[in-house]
């Protein structure tokens, strides 16, 4: 039986936040003293010690591509949630009133639709787990961006043990997850990434390296399945180096909106043509698949790589950098936890 907390409704408590009032690049955002949210009967109330920062979070904030806007917690002229962030960790303040999985100071990570940028955030429960033992807070609050590449892989590009996988954008926040979960799957990977990333990507585990500064995988070996996290090449390039019944799987569309469409409407029409699996999808956050990563985790075949640490005030600075494209593995943003631990080698740490 977990002992259920519940916050004063009508108390109102402050707290400190990156608020998001408008629309534009990451200087429109301030740091204020906003109320503490309240929980719902199926949410959680979290007192957040670290978010992450990720090109998606870049995208909310500056509303380009301007689809992004289309998203429940957009809103096409302003945002329609006053802080953003998606990914957190922390510690259980209180829980709702039907939430029987968590409990007050129990300690968790996970996704949030937003307001993840701030000292308290509300959490739907089914998108919370347990912190992996072995991970510390800002770790931790790196880790749901690894969804992405699970489903990407698993699920919908149906990866099975022994095949071979070209991951491109392989050295960024998501292609760097995408790599140890398909070696854990059992996959010979191919990475595709700056030279000088390559040292990283190796560490990681990718058996293959492909340096898109000096060579093009386009005209390389053919593979099983591709998972594209940039869509900063063509799609006739990807089917180039595709098995003729292999599964190309895209999570980005480009930076623009025309870009996210073409591409959709390309691949649509080029499948009813070929024998080649090309699929897009949109992450669906849930419980389950963080409780598989915890799985991956504790047991040493997956971590984070956190290249940069920043401060709440400095929120902005980190979503100009994850806004530039180059970003290695994940930035995170400490809150209300001091602890740190040793960055891949190599790595600047703010």
């Amino acid at each position: 039986m977990y002992t259920i907390v519940r916050v004063n409704e009508a108390a109102s408590v402050p707290m400190h936040a990156i608020v998001h009032r408008r629309y534009g690049t990451p200087d429109v955002l301030e740091l204020g003293e906003i109320e503490r949210p309240v929980p719902g009967d199926d949410d959680v109330l979290v007192r957040v010690h670290a978010a992450a920062a990720s090109i998606g979070d870049h995208h909310v904030v500056t509303g380009k591509p301007y689809v992004i806007r289309l998203s429940p917690h957009c809103g096409v002229r302003r945002p329609r949630s006053q802080v953003p962030g998606m990914a957190l960790s922390g510690r259980v303040e209180a829980v709702g009133a039907r939430v029987t999985t968590l409990r007050a100071g129990d300690e968790v990570y996970g996704d949030v639709p937003a307001g993840a940028f701030a000292e308290y955030a509300i959490v739907p429960a089914e998108r919370l787990a347990p912190k992996p033992a072995n991970l510390s807070f800002e770790e931790a609050a790196a880790t749901p961006w690894a969804v992405t590449p699970l489903q990407a892989l698993r699920d919908v590009g149906g990866l099975q043990a022994g095949q071979k996988v070209l991951i491109n954008g392989a050295s960024g926040g998501v292609g760097s997850w995408a790599i140890q979960i398909a070696k854990a799957l059992g996959a010979e990977v191919t990475a595709v990434c700056s030279g000088r990333n390559a040292k990283m990507v190796r560490k990681l585990g990718a058996d293959a390296v492909i340096d898109y500064t000096k060579e093009d995988f386009a005209s390389g070996a053919r593979f099983d399945l591709i998972f594209d996290t940039v869509g900063n090449r063509a799609l006739s390039d990807f089917r180039k180096v595709l098995g003729p019944t292999g599964t190309y799987v895209s999570c980005s569309g480009g930076k623009s909106s025309l870009g996210w469409l073409f591409r959709f409407v390309t691949m649509s029409l080029t499948s009813l043509f070929t024998r080649q699996k090309l699929k897009t999808f949109i992450v669906s956050p849930n419980r389950a698949d963080l409780l598989s990563l915890n799985e991956l985790v504790e047991a040493g075949k997956a971590k984070p790589v956190i290249e940069r640490r920043y401060a709440l005030s400095e929120v902005a600075d980190a979503l100009r950098h994850v806004g530039g494209g180059h970003a290695r593995g994940q930035v995170v943003i400490r809150i209300a936890d001091r602890a740190s631990s040793p960055d891949v080698e190599g790595f600047q740490v703010r």
